[in-house]
């Protein structure tokens, strides 16, 4: 089976989020099930400059409406092939991979992503460049969302996959830029790519690939209603037969507290006494005052509303009368930056809160935090609720999406049946996540309880074994039918 993976991020060459996890691990999980699969992916300066032995592949033909482009070759650090568009006039320029440096979305990066979809769909087609040629196309999110349009109006297109990683953000754009791009007009139509008197990456996706994916099963339900469907419930439902929540997986090899470079002290399921070390350290580093019998609260994540951190920020002072202690890190809402950086200031000892992004610390908190706060208002997936049951630190979530799908509700039933694995919170409100974190200092105190409970959350199987068999499955039946 040959599998062509078209996204815009992939980890550790350009990362903004999750989707570049995924980019790299479930190509890497099917490639060790056999698949010959590749990478396609923007060549933007980061990329670049981290593949220096780049090999030319070939010269895209011209397309009409963008500017000349051609495919170097190279190779993952997990040994993914992967093959880069060079195109210097759309990708080489400061900033990140959708916006400058000063925040702001690139003004032309309809035409960014409209070439990235075009370049996988010429590849997945009759007049191919390559001699490689796919089964299968497996798009991600919004800046592939046109690759099954191109395909559908192309000789000789392979089945196509789409991959829904958060559907808030949707690749909208004025209605003039359908031609600019070389769709034809007929497409733009509600059964087509038109979205309220524009164009939508993002629906020209899920209107004509062969399959629909999200990244959870809940999160698959969730998005057919009103709440979450960012006005593409409707489509959603309509495609419903057609639709599959796969619950992602996470690097079990980065992440694993026995062989973590960033800890201090390594541990498993079968002996958790080194997380005492990395609950000093994280102290230490934090400037909290070491304590190893009062629980601590970390939090890693984007200072967004999405992600609930308003809700963490305004019971802080709450929290750490339970008692406790409360580590933030992260970057986002510039408000609510300074309010994290003012409850460290007025608070300090108890709340500490690094401003930004640090890898290494991102992985000591894992560790060192005995609790870990995850209240997303929505969450396709998450990865994080998944590390820190890895490393023996029960988290509180929300009950959405892929929070839902991973973490059990520690109560007594499930203590009894063995699956607890965390605390879960249903309103989404202050009161409701200060009760649960109440409720899982309670537990914390409880040793037998709160050993019971990592044991439970060390064991899970979160690797992308399982995840990458249902895609494998997916592309098979697409292939055959």
């Amino acid at each position: 089976m040959r599998v062509l993976f078209a996204t815009s991020e992939v980890a550790p060459l350009i990362k903004t989020g999750g989707l570049a996890d995924v980019s790299a691990a479930l190509p890497a999980a099917l490639s060790g099930m056999g698949v010959d699969v590749r990478i396609l992916l923007p060549g933007y300066p980061q990329v670049l400059k981290a593949l220096p032995h780049l090999q030319a592949a070939t010269n895209i033909p011209i397309q009409p409406g963008f500017p000349a482009a051609r495919l170097l070759a190279s190779s993952l650090p997990n040994g993914v092939p992967l093959l880069v568009i060079e195109c210097a006039e759309l990708y080489e320029r400061g900033g990140g991979a959708y916006q400058d440096e000063h925040g702001l979305d690139w003004p032309d990066n309809a035409l960014r992503f409209g070439l990235l979809s075009k370049i996988a769909a010429l590849l997945s087609c009759a007049d191919s460049p390559l001699d490689w040629k796919p089964n299968i196309v497996h798009c991600n999110d919004w800046q592939t969302g046109l690759t099954p349009a191109y395909l559908h109006f192309s000789d000789g297109a392979v089945p196509c996959v789409m991959t829904v990683h958060n559907l808030a953000f949707q690749g909208v754009f004025p209605p003039q830029i359908v031609t600019e791009l070389g769709l034809p007009a007929e497409c733009f139509q509600p059964d087509g790519v038109e979205f309220y008197g524009n164009l939508s990456f993002m629906k020209a996706g899920l209107y004509y690939a062969d399959h629909i994916t999200t990244v959870s099963p809940s999160y698959a339900n969730e998005i057919q209603t009103d709440a979450l469907g960012f006005g593409l419930q409707g489509l959603l439902a309509y495609r419903r037969e057609a639709l599959t929540g796969i619950l992602n997986g996470i690097d079990t090899t980065e992440w694993n507290p026995a062989t973590d470079p960033n800890l201090v002290h390594s541990y498993d399921a079968t002996d958790i006494s080194g997380k005492s070390a990395n609950k000093r350290e994280l102290q230490k580093h934090m400037g909290l005052h070491i304590d190893p019998d009062l629980p601590l609260f970390g939090l890693v994540g984007r200072f967004t509303p999405q992600k609930g951190v308003d809700l963490v920020l305004e019971i802080a002072p709450q929290l750490i009368t339970l008692p406790a202690q409360l580590i933030l890190l992260g970057n986002g809402d510039v408000e609510m930056q300074r309010t994290a950086l003012e409850l460290s200031h007025h608070y300090s000892g108890q709340i500490s809160a690094y401003v930004g992004f640090d890898e290494a610390l991102s992985h000591l908190i894992e560790a060192g935090a005995d609790i870990f706060l995850m209240p997303s208002r929505f969450e396709p997936c998450g990865l994080s609720q998944m590390y820190s049951q890895r490393y023996g630190t029960p988290p509180v979530v929300h009950a959405t999406g892929g929070l839902i799908d991973t973490v059990l509700d520690c109560n007594a039933a499930s203590l009894e049946q063995g699956v607890a694995s965390g605390f879960v919170f249903h309103s989404m409100n202050t009161s409701s996540l200060l009760a649960t974190a109440q409720r899982a200092v309670m537990a914390y105190h409880d040793k037998k309880i709160w050993r019971t409970l990592q044991h439970n959350c060390m064991v899970k199987d979160f690797s992308w074994r399982q995840s990458a068999t249902a895609y494998y499955d997916i592309y098979t039946q697409l292939i055959r039918r």
